[in-house]
């Protein structure tokens, strides 16, 4: 069977698509088409003189992925994990990355209207935000993926990341 070009179609069927997931009682939403997947929590490997934020690494599948709770990321208290926690992979930068979210909640399709910027509170934590998306009578705060991890950070993760022509 012969693929067709779609003229682009792929790509604007995930255009205003955003995973939604939960983390200290507020819902974030990441565009889909970072998300590789999302799995259940996996033993992970803590490796020294990294950021608090960064858990370490897990095996998925015989590949190494860094894992970065996002609730530490942005300076919220730590909880414990529990069943509903999990791991949403998502691609940064060529480089993928676990994120240890509360829970995810949905995918939402968010029409570029109801996207406005984010409030300037002057907030360290607003660097990441890319907008803020209304759903359902509530606001979502959508995250800008490339903006997770500066430049350091990712040189440092590159180092732990299986590369991607070993999948």
């Amino acid at each position: 069977m012969a693929l067709q070009d779609d003229g682009g179609q792929a790509e604007n069927t995930l255009t205003g698509k955003f995973l939604t997931f939960l983390v200290d009682q507020e819902y974030y939403g990441i565009p889909i088409q970072y998300v590789k997947e999302i799995v259940g929590l996996h033993t992970i490997t803590e490796v020294p003189e990294v950021p608090v934020y960064i858990k370490g690494i897990i095996n998925l599948r015989g590949r190494i992925i860094p894992i970065m709770d996002i609730r530490l990321r942005f300076k919220k208290p730590y909880r414990a994990y529990n069943d509903r926690t999990c791991i949403i992979v998502v691609d940064i930068d060529e480089l993928c990355v676990g994120l240890i979210v509360d829970s995810v909640s949905e995918v939402l399709w968010i029409a570029s209207e109801d996207i406005v910027p984010p409030p300037g509170l002057g907030i360290g934590g607003a660097r990441y935000v890319m907008g803020v998306g209304r759903s359902d009578g509530g606001a979502k705060l959508l995250l800008d993926c490339n903006r997770l991890l500066n430049d350091h950070e990712l040189e440092q993760l590159d180092n732990l990341n299986t590369p991607r022509e070993e999948l």
